[in-house]
Parts: C-alpha cells; sequence; structure tokens
C-alpha cells in the first residue's frame, strides 16, 4: 500500500530558499507546491487539497500575518506553520492568536522543522477526526428520534462542511 503524501505548500519571497526547501521535503514523501507570494497562496489552496502551509512572515504584497488570516479562514483545516527571518516577540504572539500552530526563526535547525510538520499534520488529522466524530454522535443521536429524511438531510449538510 503506498504512503499517503503530506500536502504542503511552502510561501515566501526568496527563490533559493524555496528551491531548496521544495527538493529537500519532496524527499521526505511531501507533496510541495511552493510559490512567493501571499497572493499566489491563496490562489493555490483554492486550486489544490493542502494539509499544511510554511509561511515566510515578510513578504512583498500580502505579508506573512495577512496570508495565515486568509489561509486559516477558507480553509479550517489547514495547519499553518509561520518560519521567519523577521520574527518577534508580539509577532509570535499575533501569529498564534491568529491561528497559526507554530512560529520559527530561520535558520532553523532541520531535525526541528520536520518535527514541527509532523506535529502540525497529526494536529490537522486529529482536529478532523474528533469533529467527524461528534458529527457521528449527532447523526446517530438523531437516528433514534428523527425521521430517515432528515438525518439523510443533515448527513448531506455535514457532508457540504467538509
Amino acid at each position: 500500500m503506498a504512503k499517503e503524501k503530506i500536502n504542503l505548500l511552502i510561501v515566501d519571497d526568496e527563490e533559493q530558499f524555496l528551491k531548496s526547501m521544495t527538493k529537500r521535503l519532496e524527499v521526505r514523501d511531501f507533496n510541495v507546491i511552493a510559490v512567493d507570494r501571499g497572493e499566489k497562496a491563496i490562489e493555490a489552496a483554492s486550486e489544490h487539497p493542502i494539509d499544511i502551509a510554511l509561511v515566510d512572515l515578510k513578504m512583498p504584497g500580502m505579508n506573512g500575518e495577512q496570508t495565515l488570516e486568509a489561509l486559516k479562514k477558507q480553509h479550517q483545516w489547514m495547519e499553518v506553520v509561520i518560519l521567519t527571518g523577521h520574527g518577534s516577540i508580539d509577532s509570535a504572539v499575533e501569529c498564534t492568536r491568529s491561528g497559526a500552530c507554530s512560529y520559527l526563526q530561520k535558520p532553523c535547525e532541520w531535525e526541528k522543522l520536520l518535527s514541527v510538520l509532523a506535529e502540525a499534520y497529526k494536529k490537522k488529522v486529529m482536529n478532523r477526526l474528533k469533529i467527524k466524530e461528534e458529527r457521528m454522535n449527532e447523526l446517530l443521536q438523531m437516528s433514534a428520534y428523527s425521521s430517515p429524511r432528515a438525518i439523510l438531510e443533515r448527513s448531506r449538510e455535514l457532508d457540504r462542511e467538509d
């Protein structure tokens, strides 16, 4: 059985960094989409399934914090990791409030980055399973008191929420 790859979006305005990270992560079984601007990240995330986004904080146009907020608003299951060379405690706090699951300073040790990406993916999967479990429990509860038609309608609503 083939191992499922993690879909990773990397957003950074440094072209050499994007190329290097893409090569290194693809060898580690990530499907990588690399873009150099926040606006392109939003577009890529709407066209491809993304599990984790690795976002630089300081970029021309839409900055990393704006990109983080837009990605989290449009893709509730996506986890976002901020990786920046221009960070501060204030920006770390603000990004965490906006939904970043982790905040790392460049340069970052390779093993630390891989560990953070693994934890982000684990968090994504666990959150999604928890919600699915809650939805299934709701349906089971409904089945005791509702008509088959009402259950089918609610099932369709829950399926569209994914």
